[in-house]
């Protein structure tokens, strides 16, 4: 059987404790219609700020993107949308509902949801050194989901994340693979060999200066290595040039 909690992660805003309105996190949103007529502030700048972004500003009066890796100075309105700003990183909150930006932007918010991703903890798990969480690196595991100490019967399943197109195919393929290593139609590789691939991956990441945060960041490098593994039917040419034109609108 294989375990996971993970727990989301809130940033830490200059002068939160006294500010009045309401702190979410995007996990936590389903539906747009509780930010109807409010003003919103999302904090970062990925996948899940950028779908409930274009989400909520259907319903909300503005919605404004937070973001860290942004310069100090940006400040830019979304195309194709009439209440959608992007901002660079908020620089504190006041008790009477403002926030205020590094651009220099003060406004009076009444939500302010974090899209900023999750903290992994495994409070229940002993392991005895086994695996541990450094920075965000759960390790040492082999392909983000044995420890080769502990497998084959321990495993995780969603580790890793920025996952192209979608993170659920691979959820069902490391599925697949543990039901297989179970039942015994696949064998793993000795436990030398699996921390060795362990070691070696890990050299890789800090010779490209790679924090240990980004261990299980798989991104859109992998795509571009390994393309034929995302498309499933290649006659789709005129479904791809449709796409294109539709977010031609929107960026």
């Amino acid at each position: 059987m294989s375990l996971i909690v993970i727990f989301f992660f809130l940033w830490k805003l200059l002068g939160i404790s006294s500010w009045p309105g309401k702190e979410k996190h995007s996990h936590n949103c389903r539906i747009p219609e509780p930010f109807k007529d409010q003003v919103v502030v999302l904090i970062g700048n990925s996948a899940s700020s950028d779908d409930i972004s274009r989400d909520i500003a259907r319903v909300a009066k503005e919605v404004h993107v937070a973001c860290r890796s942004n310069a100090a100075d940006t400040f830019i309105k979304q195309t194709g949308y009439t209440n959608i700003w992007t901002h660079s990183m908020i620089a504190r909150v006041h008790e009477d509902g403002s926030v205020i930006f590094q651009n220099g932007k003060t406004i009076l918010v009444d939500v302010i949801m974090h899209c900023t991703g999750y903290k992994y903890h495994f409070p229940f798990l002993e392991t005895n050194g086994s695996v541990i969480v450094d920075d965000n690196r759960v390790g040492p595991l082999y392909k983000h989901t044995y420890p080769p100490t502990l497998a084959p019967w321990l495993s995780f399943v969603g580790i890793p994340w920025k996952v192209v197109p979608s993170p659920f195919p691979m959820f069902e393929l490391q599925s697949k693979w543990i039901a297989g290593v179970l039942s015994g139609r696949i064998t793993l590789p000795s436990k030398k060999e699996m921390l060795m691939e362990i070691k070696t991956f890990y050299a890789r990441l800090e010779a490209q200066g790679t924090p240990k945060r980004y261990t299980h960041y798989l991104g859109i490098k992998k795509k571009i290595e390994h393309p034929e593994t995302y498309r499933d039917e290649w006659e789709d040419h005129h479904l791809v040039s449709q796409a294109y034109q539709d977010f031609s609108f929107y960026v």
